[in-house]
């Protein structure tokens, strides 16, 4: 399947080599009393070699079954090769951390059969199994091969899907995430992880503290064995980047927490500070 983009105001096919804006990372847990992130999230990324702009495009969701029923709009975006644009959704309102500067906040969803919009919210994300496409424009898609389909993810028990099977099923704790490039295979370019929500220019979400992006870890490239933080925080909990837990404290006003006892590589680590949530990677060497 071609990929078509408005680009500049024309529409454009490539062959699947070029450049093209994908979706490429789905999290659906937000807000649950649980989650790790407080709203559902939809990042988009530019995955081949040159800049590209989309223009009157949209986020369209069904649910595992049946028609699209939502969407809403893009403004015009370029990104750069390899940019994401992170898109926040709704949420349970729960729990979670809050996104580090999302590009697009959705707060007002259209209803695909014609009904009064929707104020106040972005798209309600099925937890385990639902379909989102990136579209041309507002024309309710009808499937992953409809003609004005960028990119189309199913996931979970969905109905409908790019390939001959849906990507996997998205949790509280884990995202579906691209795993390199496009192959039209949702169940072989998606797998279930940690999610690493990233907006244009910036890196891996962290948790925001009392609104400004205190420092949470003095040293994320961990060196002899200890994280040390920039504040007093309880309730520590580090996750590898597959979104096991493993290794938790519980005790308040922590200073740093010795991590001999894990491999290197990639971590999460969660806490609380000054009774906010808040959340960083590591790498430890």
């Amino acid at each position: 399947m071609k990929k078509i983009f408005t680009l500049v105001g024309l529409v454009s096919t490539f062959a699947l080599s070029n450049a093209q804006i994908v979706i490429n990372e789905i999290y659906t847990g937000g807000g649950l009393l649980t989650a790790v992130l407080a709203n559902d999230f939809i990042e988009l990324k530019n995955i081949g070699s040159t800049t590209q702009t989309l223009t009157g495009a949209t986020i369209q969701y069904g649910p595992l079954s049946g028609q699209f029923t939502q969407y809403h709009t893009l403004p015009s975006i370029t990104l750069n090769a390899g940019q994401t644009y992170l898109i926040q959704q709704a949420s349970d309102g729960l729990g979670g951390i809050n996104l580090l500067n999302p590009n697009l906040i959705v707060n007002v969803v259209l209803n695909l059969d014609g009904s009064g919009p929707v104020v106040g919210v972005g798209l309600q994300l099925g937890l385990t199994s639902g379909k989102v496409a990136l579209a041309s424009n507002n024309t309710r898609v009808t499937g992953p091969t409809a003609s004005n389909v960028i990119d189309f993810v199913g996931y979970g028990l969905a109905d409908q899907y790019e390939g001959t099977g849906a990507a996997p099923s998205p949790t509280f704790l884990n995202s579906i995430a691209r795993i390199s490039g496009d192959t039209n295979r949702n169940n072989v370019d998606f797998t279930a992880a940690f999610p690493t929500p990233q907006s244009t220019g910036q890196t891996l979400a962290v948790g925001d503290v009392n609104g400004s992006n205190s420092v949470f870890i003095k040293n994320t490239l961990v060196k002899n064995n200890e994280i040390i933080f920039g504040n007093d925080v309880q309730n520590v909990q580090i996750y590898s980047m597959s979104g096991q837990l493993v290794k938790s404290n519980n005790a308040k006003d922590l200073t740093k927490i010795n991590i001999a006892d894990l491999p290197k590589g990639n971590y999460i680590v969660t806490g609380t500070v000054n009774d906010k949530k808040v959340s960083e990677r590591i790498i430890k060497d």
